[in-house]
């Protein structure tokens, strides 16, 4: 992979990081990053450990995680606003790398975290896939 190769694919995470809520999807993104969709799929994970798909379902869920701790949206409009278009698939994915559905973690008590400064939550809440448990500490 070459340095230009790894500017563009920085380009389209910031991209998806940013514009998590739009409808992206690999074919658009890969045509951004100048590659084939095989070849930008290949890329994405062998530069950031996870393909395009899996990065921008963490960025919406991470995104969810705080407006369900707000607690003012229904799980359905968390789902619309973070950018999903399937409550079930959206459910399905919050409660693969959260360990608990979306409706239960909007229930449950966030007053705990209201004191932590919000760069430090994100790190904190930041969703992880179960592969992954090792490298982030969790109380």
């Amino acid at each position: 992979m070459t340095l230009d190769d790894l500017v563009r694919l920085r380009r389209v995470r910031d991209r998806m990081d940013r514009d998590y809520a739009e409808p992206l999807d690999v074919p658009a993104l890969a045509r951004e990053a100048l590659m084939s969709a095989g070849h930008f799929s290949r890329s994405f994970r062998a530069a950031f450990g996870e393909t395009p798909y899996s990065y921008l379902m963490t960025r919406r869920i991470e995104r969810a995680k705080a407006l369900l701790r707000r607690g003012d949206l229904s799980v359905t409009e968390v789902c619309f606003a973070v950018g999903c278009t399937s409550l079930g698939s959206f459910s399905t994915r919050f409660t693969e790398l959260v360990g608990e559905s979306p409706s239960a973690y909007r229930a449950r008590g966030h007053e705990a975290g209201a004191a932590i400064p919000a760069c430090y939550a994100k790190i904190y809440t930041r969703p992880v896939r179960n592969g992954e448990a090792g490298r982030v500490p969790r109380p």
